[in-house]
């Protein structure tokens, strides 16, 4: 049992280092597999409305999968990161930090292991310690992304914006790819603990080849 533990965890850190450690001062290309999340959709500022609320529901749900998780892995267990999509209508509203016209799926990696069953259950737990229905729309959903260019953002994440820029205008149409699917953010360590300049962000686009 622990060799097959060990290899599981090998293989983990071999596919984190991929998709999650990679360089700062360039573009790079990932192929991302077809992972298991937990995901809930909203809209708008996320400084406004109900982004907040939604955040905490969401890491509520998963509490009791992680503890599940800590459980199997024991000192390996490593602690999934926040991921969000972010898109809009119109892509410039996007790139310029429109953030009245964003629509964002908050998503939390989940383990291979898990299932529907297992799923509902930690919805349950949840429901019954924030004494509160589940959001509409809080689900366990397998997403797959496939090709991709992605880069390290270091510093403040309202700082984006050149990056963006750069990916959608310079380098996509260098290099013969054009955006195919919703542009993804993943936050690395805890915001609260980190000093806004040393912050870590993968800036990741799913791409394809360009269609002419």
């Amino acid at each position: 049992m622990k060799e097959e533990r060990d290899m599981a965890f090998e293989e983990l850190k071999a596919q984190l280092k991929e998709l999650y450690l990679l360089p700062s001062d360039k573009f790079s290309s990932v192929t991302v597999p077809r992972l298991p999340f937990a995901m809930l959709d909203g809209a708008g500022d996320p400084q406004k409305g109900d982004y907040e609320a939604k955040l905490k529901w969401i890491f509520a749900a998963i509490q009791p999968i992680r503890r599940d998780g800590k459980k199997r892995m024991g000192k390996d267990f490593i602690e999934p990161p926040l991921e969000t999509l972010w898109w809009a209508d119109d892509i410039n509203d996007l790139i310029e930090g429109n953030r009245d016209k964003f629509k964002w799926s908050l998503m939390i990696p989940m383990p291979s292991w898990i299932d529907q069953q297992q799923f509902e259950s930690a919805l349950k737990e949840a429901s019954e310690k924030l004494k509160s229905s589940p959001p509409e729309g809080l689900r366990l959903e397998w997403f797959e992304e496939g090709l991709a260019v992605q880069i390290m953002h270091i510093g403040p994440n309202e700082e984006v914006r050149p990056t963006l820029d750069q990916l959608y205008h310079e380098y996509l149409p260098e290099n013969g790819l054009e955006a195919h699917g919703h542009y993804h953010e993943i936050y690395l360590g805890d915001p609260r603990r980190i000093a806004p300049e040393k912050r870590k962000t993968v800036i990741r686009q799913p791409v394809r080849a360009l269609m002419r």
